[in-house]
């Protein structure tokens, strides 16, 4: 009886894999921007499933970018630190001493743990920051904010290189300013950046929700810009979803070719959203 089970869980798999075929296919060398943060970052059994999953796509000819976030992490050190924080408008004021620490923990730990993480699943992946090779060339997004940037330039000659070589890049969410100075970059927002760079075929937005929802409380699964727009105005889409839309939309005026708001609380969301016909969040186009 027992042998019969597996049997018959071995043949779900296969007919699994079988299905999966078309988008196998479908994403053969394609650019998937991944924005990391949220739960898969909290627990050692989310990075884990999420290294697979990377590791996975880029053996089957994905080419998978991951940026990550880690604002928990800062804070936490900050705290450890005994190093105090102003807010502007709901945002963290970064002064110098604050920046050390931001780069410290995003360049640092946080980096190091995710390259690590992929390694250990098979897979080659390199650590950097926007910094690295001038990837993102940021301006102040508010001077009442100090060291929080804007990107204005991407060069993603660098991403180009890595994974031409079959190696996995994991950026850190910093920039370079034109004199010189560290910023630090909210890690969607560099996300989007560097898809629009990339003409990526994906952005992945990795959160802590199912995905957009309508007035009802409905998870949308897929929108245009123009409805995006337009439940803004109305105010079905508010609070901290709208950044995250609105990186979508640059990331498509950009030229990526669709974006993808996701729960990354569900394991494997990556790979549910890029080889199944269900997908797992919320996918935005251009219209």
């Amino acid at each position: 009886m027992r042998k019969q089970d597996m049997n018959r869980d071995w043949i779900a798999t296969a007919q699994t894999l079988s299905q999966a075929l078309p988008y196998l296919q479908r994403y053969a060398d394609a650019t998937v921007v991944i924005k990391l943060g949220g739960h898969a970052m909290g627990s050692d059994e989310g990075m884990q499933i999420f290294a697979r999953d990377v590791t996975l796509m880029r053996q089957i000819g994905v080419n998978p970018i991951v940026v990550h976030g880690g604002g928990p992490m800062i804070n936490d050190m900050l705290k450890r630190l005994d190093i105090k924080s102003e807010f502007v408008n709901g945002k963290r004021v970064t002064d110098a001493a604050t920046m050390q620490v931001v780069e410290m923990v995003l360049s640092g730990s946080v980096n190091s743990d995710i390259v690590q993480s992929i390694s250990e699943q098979g897979g080659r992946a390199v650590g950097l920051s926007g910094k690295d090779s001038n990837l993102i060339l940021c301006e102040a997004e508010d001077p009442a904010l100090g060291l929080v940037g804007k990107p204005v330039k991407v060069d993603p000659r660098i991403l180009r290189d890595l994974t031409e070589k079959d190696i996995i890049p994991v950026i850190a969410p910093l920039g370079m300013g034109v004199n010189g100075e560290t910023f630090n970059i909210n890690g969607d927002t560099a996300a989007g950046a560097i898809a629009a760079a990339l003409q990526a075929d994906r952005l992945l937005l990795l959160t802590d929700v199912a995905g957009v929802k309508n007035a009802e409380g409905e998870v949308l699964t897929e929108l245009t810009a123009s409805q995006i727009n337009e439940m803004i105005a109305d105010g079905t889409i508010a609070g901290g979803m709208i950044p995250k839309v609105q990186t979508a939309l640059d990331a498509l005026a950009g030229g990526t070719r669709a974006a993808v708001i996701l729960d990354g609380r569900v394991p494997n969301a990556c790979l549910l959203e890029l080889f199944t016909p269900h997908g797992a969040g919320s996918i935005i186009r251009r219209g």
